[in-house]
């Protein structure tokens, strides 16, 4: 079996990689068995990590792969593993969210030991396939996708940066329009209109906190879409506190539908932003599908979800 560590120098606020590399020299060091190897690999640019994946797992040897960075890196750890019988991935937390993770509450704080990940058990998860992309956690299309897109513009100029860079995207898009015009059908349900928000949940958090299904789980074969039609600004903030907590339930229901499927299909006259774990990306034309145990995910020994 080989062991890949796939560490992103960029994650997280600083170049972790020298410490992170001698993290896994030591965990290694006097393994009695010849036939458990390992690599470290530092990715050089986007989808790299997806692709120094399929070439490892080219051969039919058992093959270990760990994100070591944030929610981004698993991410393209997980496109490089997913449909492939022999790979298997897990998240070593490098990153600043470190979102999907979470979905096991307290006891998430053991795949930062990368012992229990080295020696944890492997199980299928569910992925969402997204125009070509593979998701593990939540993708959405809408206000909260485009606000994640504009951070990069603000949170690089010097009198903002940082956290502040998300409240001016906030800002910003906001006064561009909380809603869009499109159409989408999926789940026994079609829809023309004014839309809010669209997201697709096989995981429980994103966007540093974002908690909208908490019922969500990427082992029950299924999706949850929660759909925010068009709302006016006064309507705003009490809609998207409630949304971020988890309590859709408590919403309007003329204005917060939850769906449960396989499949939802969105088109626009113009280009929505997708946002895939974080990742975004522009189409007009948007499909969430469910890929059953589309990807093995390594955990520690019997860990469970939180309740």
């Amino acid at each position: 079996m080989k062991h890949l560590f796939i560490i992103n120098p960029a994650a997280g606020r600083k170049d972790r990689s020298q410490e992170i590399s001698e993290e896994i020299r030591a965990a290694f060091a006097g393994t009695p068995d010849p036939s458990e190897t390992y690599e470290i690999y530092i990715t050089k640019g986007p989808m790299d990590a997806a692709d120094r994946i399929r070439t490892e797992a080219a051969s039919s040897e058992p093959l270990r792969v760990y994100a070591c960075g944030g929610d981004g890196t698993l991410n393209e750890c997980v496109n490089g593993a997913a449909l492939l019988p022999n790979a298997a991935v897990t998240h070593f937390p490098c990153g600043t969210g470190n979102d999907f993770i979470k979905i096991f509450g307290d006891e998430r704080k053991r795949f930062f030991d990368l012992n229990e990940l080295i020696h944890g058990e492997v199980r299928p998860f569910d992925l969402i396939e997204t125009c070509g992309r593979y998701s593990i956690n939540i993708c959405s299309i809408g206000l909260d996708a485009r606000i994640a897109a504009d951070v990069h513009k603000y949170s690089n100029i010097p009198v903002i940066g940082g956290a502040t860079g998300y409240v001016v995207s906030l800002v910003v898009n906001i006064f561009k329009g909380l809603s869009q015009p499109l159409r989408f059908s999926g789940c026994g349900y079609e829809y023309e209109g004014k839309a809010t928000l669209i997201c697709a949940c096989n995981g429980q958090f994103y966007g540093g906190g974002f908690h909208p299904f908490p019922q969500a789980r990427p082992d029950n074969g299924y999706l949850d879409f929660l759909f925010i039609k068009g709302i006016h600004l006064w309507e705003f903030p009490s809609l998207i506190g409630k949304y971020a907590a988890g309590r859709w339930e408590e919403l309007p229901r003329d204005k917060v539908i939850h769906l449960r499927g396989n499949h939802l299909q969105i088109e626009s006259p113009s280009d929505i932003v997708v946002n895939i774990d974080g990742e975004a990306i522009f189409r007009k034309s948007v499909n969430f599908d469910l890929v059953p145990k589309g990807v093995n995910f390594i955990v520690p020994k019997g860990i469970a979800f939180a309740p």
